[in-house]
């Protein structure tokens, strides 16, 4: 069987290495000056936080004033939306291009038109999938708005002129999320890239003891759980491990800002980033638009495909919170549209291993004109 999700692409000695990896302090200085020299800037200018969205939260308070209004795919997390209100700006989502799921151009200056107190936009690369930042970069300069490129899906991409996703913006917010570009279960990082703007001050609060332990523990429970889908049971112990607190939902994650990554978790970002391709890397998802999409999702789960973890259901996702992000069709129609019809499959599986579902796929696909 296989799974979009549920640490699926943690095989064998990956979950052993990940489960009993060890790290120290040097580990995250480590990783601290290795980002710093990728990315081109400063030891002092990157920071590490427990998750991805504490991160994107102090690239906003470091860079832009209170009360702004930052631009926000609308096709994408709540983390993000979560983060916005933590620097205690205000989300606004732009409506997205149906090619990149993600807004260009054309989109950013309609939003621009209709909102007039933005300072920043944030740039996703959704599922991997580079933008075409030149093009944003000229209307940034333009209206003097702060680039921040979130690298959650996207480290290691290129953009079509050849320079890498965080190079270009005044910061990058990396996360280390599960099924994320850079997969540790949890984690973050902050890159400012500006030497002008003002040193980060890196966290020292551990994470709680139980956080770190479902994190360390997540790619095995994640194998036992597929193990007891073919059982029929996978839903059942994976509730139980929820109400245990062994595992937590990633849109659950808590965002803090004092909190800092742990030193085996730096030690494996740091592993990751070293083995990513030099010329850069393809999208983490494929995906595709297609009709009766539940119906699908039953077809492919029948011939042990399992991939109900989309990205994403509702534009804003997971559906538990959307009326939260208080997300406007009807201003996004695009965006609404995606979320209806769009599966993504992994990368992390070849394409033998997905010729059946391919297969199904091709009966519910939409034409694109």
């Amino acid at each position: 069987m296989y799974f979009l999700g549920l640490a699926a692409n943690y095989k064998g000695m990956d979950i052993l290495r990940h489960t009993f990896a060890f790290g120290t302090q040097k580990d995250s200085d480590a990783l601290r000056a290795y980002l710093a020299a990728h990315y081109g800037t400063s030891y002092n200018h990157v920071a590490l936080y427990h998750n991805g969205r504490s991160a994107l939260a102090v690239a906003l308070k470091s860079l832009i004033p209170e009360k702004s209004e930052v631009v926000v795919t609308g096709f994408t997390c709540c983390a993000v939306v979560q983060a916005v209100r933590a620097a205690h700006c205000t989300p606004v989502y732009a409506d997205i291009n149906r090619e990149t799921l993600h807004y260009g151009r054309a989109e950013l200056e309609k939003t621009l038109k209709n909102h007039k107190n933005i300072k920043a936009i944030i740039v996703q690369n959704t599922l991997g999938i580079p933008v075409d930042i030149s093009e944003l970069e000229e209307v940034c300069k333009e209206q003097d708005l702060v680039i921040i490129e979130d690298l959650a899906h996207c480290a290691g991409v290129r953009y079509a002129d050849g320079r890498e996703v965080g190079t270009v913006g005044r910061a990058a917010a990396l996360s280390f999320g599960k099924g994320k570009a850079i997969d540790t279960i949890s984690g973050g990082a902050l890159i400012l890239l500006n030497p002008e703007d003002k040193p980060i001050k890196q966290p020292t609060k551990r994470p709680y003891f139980s956080e770190t332990l479902a994190d360390r523990w997540y790619p095995f429970h994640g194998r036992m759980i597929r193990t007891f889908h073919y059982l029929g049971l996978g839903k059942i112990l994976t509730a139980i491990l929820l109400k245990l607190g062994c595992i937590e939902r990633s849109a659950d994650s808590r965002l803090s800002a004092t909190t800092r990554l742990t030193h085996w978790q730096a030690k494996l970002v740091l592993s990751k980033f070293q083995k990513l391709p030099k010329k850069g890397r393809p999208p983490i998802r494929d995906h595709y638009f297609v009709e009766d999409r539940g119906e699908l999702l039953k077809r492919l789960h029948k011939v042990g495909y399992m991939f109900n973890e989309i990205w994403y259901e509702v534009p804003i996702s997971p559906a538990r919170y959307y009326k939260r992000m208080h997300f406007d069709e009807e201003a996004c129609p695009v965006a609404t549209a995606v979320a209806d019809e769009i599966i993504n499959l992994p990368t992390y599986y070849s394409k033998s291993d997905l010729t059946p579902a391919y297969k199904i796929i091709k009966e519910y696909k939409i034409d694109e004109k």
